[in-house]
């Protein structure tokens, strides 16, 4: 099982209602969600945990991993409000407003963390629950536990607006990506968790640290596959794109299902991963996050989708 830890919330994306008026309508979202919610669609063995809301939001949620076969039963359910992202997209970029304070995501602890099942053989972290206390100490403990034994991938889709704390945020960073084997970032990302500098140079940076791979998605432009073997680099999937929600998301999703197909979701495997491996992993990612962005909201594709249109 690969397990996602993170947000989960709802987000209000923007739409019309049937008067005419300006609107918002809430959606299933978050980062770590949406990456779960893609996993389960594309066939893998995947499960989630964070804190629900016990409203009617939390149930929508928990609604929608089931829909999508997703396991949440490590997830805790609390008597707190649930997350609310409200969404402004602007030619199909969106920026975010979101509120957060004393919600069931959040105030996780190091207290709720799961006693990891032997099934677990990869923990994926990442999002707006890095940055912020508690949950963000809790996630860091799991992340860190986990990987003397279970791959673990780190996409830190940062957020700079989200940030308070940045000192504490940057040596969060720091720990976990001492503890990652598999790094996602934007260049925009790797400039900020990094500073000004050559890019290449950075990503080689990551590889001192320990990391095994790290995947650089750049827009248009495809995405690299950078491991202590070299360099491979996939094209984009030309699209129409309604809007970029939940494509980084579903790139790794499509990512971490290609690498759990091929039976290479090891420590030692992704350690050694062979550019035919590594090429039809990225492949995939590509191609699934193609769908996400030519369609409306975090809506990843299933299974079925990329089949026929391969």
């Amino acid at each position: 099982m690969i397990l996602c830890a993170g947000e989960a919330l709802i987000d209000m994306l923007p739409r019309t209602s049937t008067l005419g008026e300006d609107a918002y309508a809430p959606y299933a979202g978050g980062a770590v969600f949406n990456t779960a919610i893609a996993l389960g669609r594309l066939g893998a063995d995947v499960g989630f945990f964070s804190g629900f809301s016990a409203d009617f939001f939390g149930d929508l949620l928990r609604e929608k991993l089931a829909e999508s076969h997703v396991d949440g039963t490590l997830a805790i359910t609390v008597d707190r409000p649930c997350t609310v992202a409200f969404v402004k997209l602007v030619d199909g970029h969106a920026t975010y407003a979101f509120y957060d304070e004393n919600s069931a995501g959040r105030m996780l602890t190091e207290a709720d963390l799961p006693v990891l099942p032997e099934t677990v053989e990869a923990v994926f972290c990442g999002g707006i629950s890095l940055p912020v206390e508690p949950c963000g100490a809790a996630y860091e403990t799991l992340f860190v536990e986990a990987s003397g034994t279970r791959v673990t991938m780190i996409d830190p889709n940062i957020r700079p607006g989200f940030i308070r704390d940045e000192p504490r945020y940057r040596a969060r960073l720091d720990h976990m990506l001492a503890h990652a084997d598999i790094v996602k970032v934007s260049d925009e990302d790797l400039l900020w968790i990094m500073g000004e500098g050559d890019i290449d140079a950075h990503v080689a940076a990551l590889l001192d640290k320990g990391v095994k791979l790290v995947c650089l998605t750049m827009g248009a432009e495809g995405v690299k596959g950078v491991t202590a073997r070299g360099t491979t680099h996939i094209q984009s999937t030309r699209v129409e794109v309604k809007d970029t929600v939940g494509a980084g998301d579903t790139f790794n999703a499509g990512l971490l299902a290609g690498l759990q197909r091929a039976g290479k979701l090891t420590k030692a495997a992704v350690a050694d991963l062979d550019e035919e491996t590594l090429r039809a992993a990225l492949q995939l990612g590509s191609r699934a996050a193609a769908i996400t962005v030519s369609r409306a909201g975090a809506n990843p594709p299933w299974a079925e989708e990329l089949e026929a249109t391969s």
